[in-house]
Order: C-alpha cells, then sequence, then structure tokens
C-alpha cells in the first residue's frame, strides 16, 4: 500500500473515531448530563473539586464526574495494550500548574472548556459560535509565541510511579466517591448537580479517552490548524460537531439560537475574551483541559500537573465568585479575565524573546 493510501485511511479511521466520540457525548446528555455538556474537562474537574470539598457553592455543584476518570482510565488501557505506554516528565511544570490554574478560570467565564465548545457548536448555540473567534485568537497569538521560540518544554523517560502517580490519585477519588466518602451524591444519588447513570458515564467516558489518545485529539490544535496547511485536526473537530448534532437535535436536547441556551450566558464581548485566555493558555501549556487529562492517563506526569490546576482554577473560580451563569459574568470575573490575559501575554512574549534563538527568528 502507498504512503499517500495508508495517512488517507488512517485520516478517514480518525474521522470516524472521532463521530464516535460526538455520538457518545451526545448520547450521555440524553441521559441526563447537563445540555450540551456531554463531556467538559474544566466543568467537569470544578464538579470534582467540590466533591473534594475545594470550595463550597449554593447550587452545590459537588460530584465526582466518572467522566474525567473514565477518560485517564482509557487512555491509560489504551496505550498499556498496544505496549506504548511511558512515564514521561519534565516539561515545565510550573507553567503548566499555573496556566491550568487560568485555562480553568477562562473555561468557567465562558462556561466551557473548548471541548465543550465544539459540543455547543454541534448543538447549534449561537453564543458559542460567536465566541468562537475568541479562542482562534488566542491559539493564534500562541502560534506567534511559538514560531519567535516559545516551547513548553520536552518531556523525557522517568521511573513508572511518577506517571502513574496522577491516574491512581483519580482511581482512588473515585473509590472513596463510590463508597459515598467524599461530598455530592454517590452512584444511586439524586442528581445534583444534572448527570447521566454513572455507569453508562464510565463506559462512555472509557471509550472516548482510548479515541482521544488514539487520535490524539486537541481542541487547541484543531484551532492551531486554522493558521496552517493541515487541516486533519480542523476534520475531526468537525466530525465530533455532527456527531454530537446528530443525538441532541434528533432527541430534542438542542435548542438553536441565541435564547435559552444551557449552561450559556449571552455576554458576547466576555465569552470571547475568556475564551481567548483559554486558547493563548492551552498552547502555553500544551493542549485543551480534555486533552490534558488524556496525556495524564498516558503516562504524562506534567499533564497530571495541569489537570490539578484547572481542578484548583474551578475551585477558585466559585470561591471568588469568577464563575458565569446563565444571567452572564461577574465584575469579578471581567478583571481575572484582562488580569489572566495580561500575566499570559506578558509569560508568553519574555519566554519568546529570551528563548535561545529568538534573536535569529526575529
Amino acid at each position: 500500500m502507498l504512503r499517500g493510501d495508508v495517512n488517507s485511511s488512517r485520516t478517514r479511521n480518525g474521522l470516524l473515531a472521532m463521530l464516535l466520540v460526538g455520538l457518545g457525548c451526545g448520547t450521555l446528555v440524553y441521559f441526563g448530563n447537563p445540555g450540551n455538556m456531554g463531556i467538559c474537562g474544566a466543568c467537569f474537574l470544578r464538579d470534582s473539586a467540590g466533591s473534594l470539598r475545594l470550595f463550597g457553592d449554593p447550587t452545590q455543584l459537588h460530584y465526582l464526574r466518572p467522566e474525567v476518570l473514565g477518560i485517564v482510565l482509557g487512555a491509560l488501557m489504551w496505550m498499556l495494550l498496544r505496549g506504548k505506554w511511558q512515564a514521561r516528565s519534565g516539561s515545565h511544570a510550573v507553567t503548566r500548574f499555573f496556566f491550568g490554574i487560568w485555562m480553568g478560570i477562562g473555561s468557567l467565564v465562558f462556561l466551557g472548556c473548548p471541548f465543550r465548545m465544539l459540543q455547543r457548536l454541534g448543538g447549534l448555540d449561537l453564543t458559542a459560535w460567536i465566541a468562537l473567534p475568541g479562542f482562534i485568537a488566542g491559539v493564534g497569538l500562541g502560534l506567534l509565541f511559538e514560531k519567535r521560540g516559545y516551547s513548553v518544554g520536552k518531556t523525557q523517560v522517568v521511573p513508572a510511579p511518577v506517571g502513574l502517580l496522577g491516574p491512581a490519585l483519580l482511581g482512588l477519588a473515585g473509590v472513596l466517591w463510590y463508597l459515598g466518602l467524599l461530598d455530592g451524591p454517590g452512584p444511586d444519588g439524586a442528581a445534583a448537580p444534572a448527570h447521566a447513570p454513572w455507569l453508562i458515564s464510565l463506559v462512555v467516558a472509557l471509550v472516548a479517552g482510548a479515541i482521544l489518545s488514539m487520535t490524539r485529539f486537541c481542541a487547541v490544535t484543531a484551532a492551531r490548524q486554522v493558521f496552517q496547511k493541515d487541516r486533519r485536526m480542523i476534520l475531526a473537530a468537525l466530525a465530533m460537531m455532527i456527531g454530537y448534532g446528530v443525538v441532541v437535535i434528533s432527541t430534542g436536547k438542542s435548542i438553536p439560537g441565541l435564547e435559552g441556551q444551557p449552561a450559556a450566558h449571552t455576554d458576547h464581548l466576555w465569552s470571547a475574551l475568556s475564551l481567548a485566555l483559554v486558547g493563548l493558555c492551552g498552547c502555553l501549556v500544551g493542549g485543551c483541559p480534555v486533552r490534558q487529562l488524556v496525556m495524564t492517563g498516558e503516562g504524562n506526569g506534567d499533564a497530571a500537573l495541569t489537570v490539578a490546576g484547572i481542578l484548583l482554577g474551578g475551585a477558585l473560580s466559585h470561591g471568588f465568585g469568577l464563575a458565569s451563569t446563565g444571567a452572564g459574568t461577574t465584575e469579578a470575573a471581567h478583571t481575572a479575565v484582562i488580569v489572566g490575559l495580561v500575566v499570559a501575554i506578558g509569560y508568553g512574549a519574555m519566554r519568546s524573546v529570551l528563548a535561545p534563538g529568538a534573536k535569529s527568528a526575529a
């Protein structure tokens, strides 16, 4: 078989796989997950932070999401089955943790990580379509920094316990949740917040984690390809959106338009700016929140630290009144987004200037 035929086959298989992920996300919404929120890295880590008692919230967003555990374990099992699992670390861990916090904050101002943004787009939530240029602009700025020398660094092989620590801690939290030792409803509890049956959530997330590891899908990479010749990740994102849209539209779980969108608001400027922050931070840390979960399962200890940052960012968002609601954004959130953008732009610019070879690239 010619190389071009192999690449075409891989691309086609990748699109079908991401179509399946979209169908799975739509299925979770059908079975009870919040609207346009089959899987959301930032929101589900926020709920998990509540379950770990990292914040108190009047709406009781305390629920250790099985989807988080499923994605990590799905990626872990996929790599083990292929004999490719390998513990790695050493890639600017502090940077990953710090900007993981800001990525979590920005996501909760928009009300969704980039992975949920794709579901909102597929569900014909026009508020997400209006905000989409902000995300692309943030990623474009990060790409500019990369062209001028910015890099999140390279990982290296480390002892296996380093790569297993993140999945093991999540697994322990899952056991404690199942035994009813964490805040929020257990497997048989009432929906607070809304959720699909735990077993369905876990199974769908396990499959999604394996597929996302296989395809190396990342919403930040898809946005990056807007500025590049390669379009495969953009096509994968479209396939996921189509799969998701087919389920939610056919089952009446979609509300096309601007008004009445589930877990969304109409402060369009701040949606765009918060997504710009998320996109830029995604470049600075090497991937969107869901991609960080997948890499955690693949053995990347630095990605696990990014996940911890996103989780803490979710807790801080509710502790300091930064998270948006259906009624809109808050003044505190506006300040946080501007501060986050200034810090992220300043850091990216400084790292670009100080990067080896930056002068010759200028």
